[in-house]
């Protein structure tokens, strides 16, 4: 049951990430244009702004030539096949569905690495002074993923033990 629930979110995450990656690059010419002003209230803004992440989460490790990106590829591939073995074990649908985020994330940003040499980032937000790393649709999947994984370790209620044992 926890595939059927996991892998449908992982596919439909994949799918709109490398969707929306799509029409940055081919349609929007993103990389072309440089920015493009979306929204802007008060202290809040959001643009599309083209960023080639070379490194892991938040540029970390970032190096060039196609053995770096090889190597970040296979490291996030065993990643994703250790979520997906997890996702076949999951005890509960939150889980099921937050490693199915995190799994399809991960295998969008994978994608990327393979086909470019890095990861497609473009969403650009900033508010009260305070701006935050340029993502993608995976990213975002990934850290709500997390997010979900952390709440429901912390917050799911202990199983009472049975009677009688």
């Amino acid at each position: 049951m926890s595939l059927r629930l996991g892998l449908p979110v992982a596919a439909g995450i994949l799918v709109s990430d490398q969707l929306s990656k799509w029409w940055i690059l081919e349609v929007a010419r993103l990389p072309e244009v440089g920015r493009i002003p979306l929204f802007e209230a008060g202290p809040f803004s959001l643009d599309l702004t083209m960023v080639w992440n070379r490194g892991v989460t938040f540029g970390m490790f970032a190096g060039e030539g196609p053995w770096h990106h090889l190597a970040l590829a296979l490291v996030a591939a065993a990643i994703v096949a250790f979520l997906i073995r997890w996702m076949a074990r999951a005890e509960n649908r939150l889980t099921a569905i937050a490693l199915g985020a995190v799994a399809g994330g991960a295998i969008g940003n994978v994608i990327d690495r393979v086909r470019f040499g890095g990861v497609v980032d473009f969403v650009d937000a900033a508010g009260w002074g305070w701006h935050w790393y340029v993502f993608n649709i995976a990213d975002a999947a990934i850290v709500c993923g997390v997010i979900a994984l952390v709440a429901d370790a912390l917050f799911r209620p202990k199983p009472r033990p049975k009677e009688g044992t």
